[in-house]
């Protein structure tokens, strides 16, 4: 996979463009472009960050093996010499339990609003489950084109008979609808091919983001997902969706390194402790994995500073979510 990393020295993971009168972004005068933005769906934990990573050859979205890792709509940005998609992740669809799932499925059914493709993504390692039949109730009548994608056949024993169930939950279904079975994480080949069936589908635009673009998170963002990332896996039952990150300073010296400044958020003070391990020892774990990370990407040295505080209640807490971000 090729590393294409944030600008270190830019405040954000785009160059600064110049809006078009058509809202997109000129060609100065070039072909004809093409342009769209396609929905990434499905229940947690099904791939749906993996899949978008690997149309990009790239990591704008962070991954784990923990489900809802992705929180809020991260955009993903390909682009050729006259078409670009925008790919939108979004959040598992699930049964909210608290304001913050409320946030994330309002994100899914925004995103679903102003697509011009919608990707279904299933895990064919499974038969349908109760999230699945809600995410294709959610779908299933839309006026727009859409492919269902059928994750991890690398490691499903049945994915044939699986797909034959998903794609039962789409009867009825009048608009376009395609299919493809692949491993977002083993099979480039089919993810570039999927990739190429998207291209077709788009309608004639403007760019919506410059050439170059790989995402349309501030590196702040980005990094804070990183480091997100590396909590979720080193923390353990439910401890990690009670941990939210944010990066409040981010500054180059001379010589290169980066300086990264950076906020674990749990619930309560006993979170705080585990977070921070015995010693400090799970804490230096989790910043030492998401350093490693930003020096690969950033492909320069990284001094990444971590505290961990306290919010009491933060998932609940309207205020507290937009603060972090979640709005």
């Amino acid at each position: 996979m090729t590393d294409l990393p944030p600008s270190p020295d830019s405040g954000e993971l785009t160059t600064s463009p110049t809006p078009s009168a058509h809202g997109g972004f000129e060609t100065e005068g070039g072909p004809q472009t093409h342009s769209g933005f396609v929905a990434i769906v499905g229940k947690p934990n099904v791939g749906k960050s993996t899949l978008l990573n690997s149309f990009l050859n790239t990591k704008v979205a962070p991954t784990s093996p923990r489900p809802q890792t992705t929180r809020r709509g991260v955009r993903g940005i390909y682009t050729t010499d006259t078409q670009q998609i925008v790919f939108v992740d979004t959040p598992g669809l699930h049964k909210p339990k608290d304001a913050l799932g409320k946030y994330m499925n309002q994100e899914v059914h925004s995103a679903l609003g102003d697509v011009d493709v919608i990707l279904w993504v299933v895990d064919l390692r499974h038969p349908p489950t109760d999230e699945d039949q809600l995410v294709a109730r959610q779908i299933r009548d839309l006026p727009k084109p859409l492919i269902l994608v059928g994750n991890k056949t690398d490691a499903a024993k049945y994915a044939g008979e699986a797909m034959k169930l998903y794609r039962a939950l789409l009867e009825g279904r009048e608009t376009e609808t395609g299919e493809v079975m692949l491993s977002a994480q083993n099979n480039p080949e089919a993810v570039s091919g999927l990739r190429e069936q998207i291209l077709d589908h788009l309608p004639e635009n403007p760019f919506f983001f410059p050439r170059g673009a790989a995402s349309d998170q501030t590196r702040e963002m980005w990094a804070a997902e990183i480091i997100r990332e590396e909590a979720m896996k080193k923390l353990r039952d439910e401890l990690p969706y009670a941990v939210a990150t944010r990066v409040n300073r981010w500054t180059e010296r001379e010589d290169g390194l980066q300086r990264i400044e950076g906020e674990i958020v749990v619930e309560k003070n006993a979170h705080k402790g585990m977070v921070i391990g015995a010693g400090g020892k799970q804490l230096r774990e989790i910043g030492q994995a998401a350093r490693k990370q930003l020096e690969v990407f950033l492909n320069r040295k990284v001094f990444l500073g971590l505290e961990v505080i306290v919010i009491p209640g933060w998932r609940e807490d309207e205020e507290a979510l937009r603060e972090l971000g979640y709005e």
